[in-house]
């Protein structure tokens, strides 16, 4: 018996097969030779949403959920968040590694020569309706950048990947802050590469009338902060969209908004819109326990806690709720923040939710900061989905250079019926 893998006795056949470990897992395709004859397909495996399927091989980030446990490339995030700023950490995910001096300066002079828009993408924005949410015209128009730069299609052609990679995380911010600006009716306003990354969306954003934008630095750090903690969260569901259109050759423009549009959903990147919901339901501190109560009876849900992936404190939460404090001094309390804080006090102490392992999660309060800060909550994806773009592309450019890859193509249990005759029209039912 082969103690490095799996012994499976097959009842049918009374047949025995050895089925050896692959790194802590099986491979399905190993499960394919066992056949209840010549005609069996083999089997397969079942595991609806992924819950216990690894797709790929991946170096990128490392999450245990019952430690509560996340890192880039090793780091740990809260290490990152106090010590890096969003561009470093998105070369990290990139590249593999933290950047010396000399790397992060061409780094930076490589993304901020990129975040011009063409007149014609500008022209593209303007078509929206003046109500259009700024989600779906960042998903358009990330797509509709495959138009003016069709040689993204040479996805094998590694400098060719790097110049797309340049373009894409420097025009994110340069895209969302005109959808916002759409939406108020304000005219745009050009990148000033004179100012760092946060300090630029900043300035595209909130610039009026001032000759030169200064942003305030406390919200410049909290949106760098921010950017670090959302930038990759290993294979959730955008992650694996992006690997699963880009498996198939796509440009990485269309495979991001692919991803971003997975990201746009409630259950994923729209989360933290949810939990204002919640909180304005709630109204005051006050009303805190009667919603508990009836959360636990079944009558709505906790929005903000649990976690596909962590039974723990989300470690992403504990650094924002840190950052808010900070973020507050500058914007004033926001009277969501008692409401939240006394939610999470009760939550973490009721046996109901301890037991569950139901603890706040990145989004409950990323959507008060935001608001703290100024934004609607329909922006509140787009600000999302900016740093997202960067673990986005570092998981494309693994997948597109690992060898065992393939086309994504999962296969189904057929429950349809079996083969029919078409009957004539006239000798149909009803």
């Amino acid at each position: 018996m082969d103690k490095d893998g799996l012994s499976i006795l097959d009842n049918r056949t009374n047949t025995t097969y050895e089925v050896p470990f692959h790194k802590g897992t099986i491979r399905a395709m190993d499960l394919r030779k066992i056949k209840t004859g010549p005609d069996d397909f083999g089997l397969m495996t079942y595991d609806p949403a992924f819950m216990n399927t690894a797709s790929c091989h991946s170096a990128i980030t490392y999450i245990d959920g019952d430690k509560g446990i996340l890192r880039y490339r090793g780091y740990p995030i809260e290490q990152l968040a106090e010590k890096c700023t969003f561009l470093e950490v998105a070369y990290l995910l990139l590249q593999g590694e933290l950047p010396t001096a000399s790397q992060l300066k061409d780094w930076i002079n490589n993304i901020t020569y990129h975040t011009m828009l063409h007149e014609s993408t500008k022209h593209f924005l303007e078509g929206f309706r003046y109500d259009a949410h700024p989600m779906a015209m960042f998903i358009s128009t990330v797509a509709a950048l495959a138009t003016i730069y069709p040689e993204s299609r040479h996805v094998h052609d590694p400098e060719m990947r790097r110049l797309q990679i340049y373009r894409l995380i420097g025009k994110v911010p340069t895209i969302a802050a005109y959808t916002y600006r759409h939406g108020l009716g304000y005219p745009y306003v050009y990148p000033d590469n004179d100012l760092s990354y946060t300090e630029n969306f900043l300035n595209m954003l909130w610039r009026m009338a001032e000759v030169k934008y200064k942003a305030n630095p406390v919200l410049a750090r909290a949106l760098d902060i921010l950017f670090i903690l959302h930038a990759d969260h290993e294979q959730n569901c955008s992650a694996n969209v992006m690997r699963s259109v880009g498996s198939s050759q796509a440009d990485p423009f269309v495979s991001t908004a692919a991803a971003a549009a997975a990201l746009s959903g409630p259950l994923h990147g729209g989360a933290n819109e949810e939990v204002l919901r919640m909180l304005d339901e709630i109204g005051s501190k006050d009303h805190v326990p009667a919603y508990i109560e009836g959360v636990k009876a079944g009558k709505g849900k906790l929005m903000g806690f649990g976690h596909r992936v962590y039974k723990n404190y989300d470690p992403r939460a504990r650094i924002i709720k840190q950052a808010a404090e900070q973020v507050f001094e500058v914007t004033g309390k926001n009277a969501k923040l008692d409401i939240a804080l006394e939610l999470e006090r009760i939550a973490l102490e009721d046996e109901y939710f301890v037991k569950r392992k139901l603890y706040p999660n990145v989004d409950f309060y990323s959507g008060i900061i935001y608001q703290a800060m100024g934004f609607r909550p329909e922006m509140f994806t787009v600000l999302f989905a900016i740093p997202r773009t960067a673990g986005w592309l570092a998981q494309w450019e693994e997948m597109v250079i690992d060898p065992e890859q393939k086309i994504a193509r999962p296969r189904q249990i057929y429950t349809g019926y079996e083969e029919r005759t078409v009957v004539p029209m006239d000798k149909r039912g009803a």
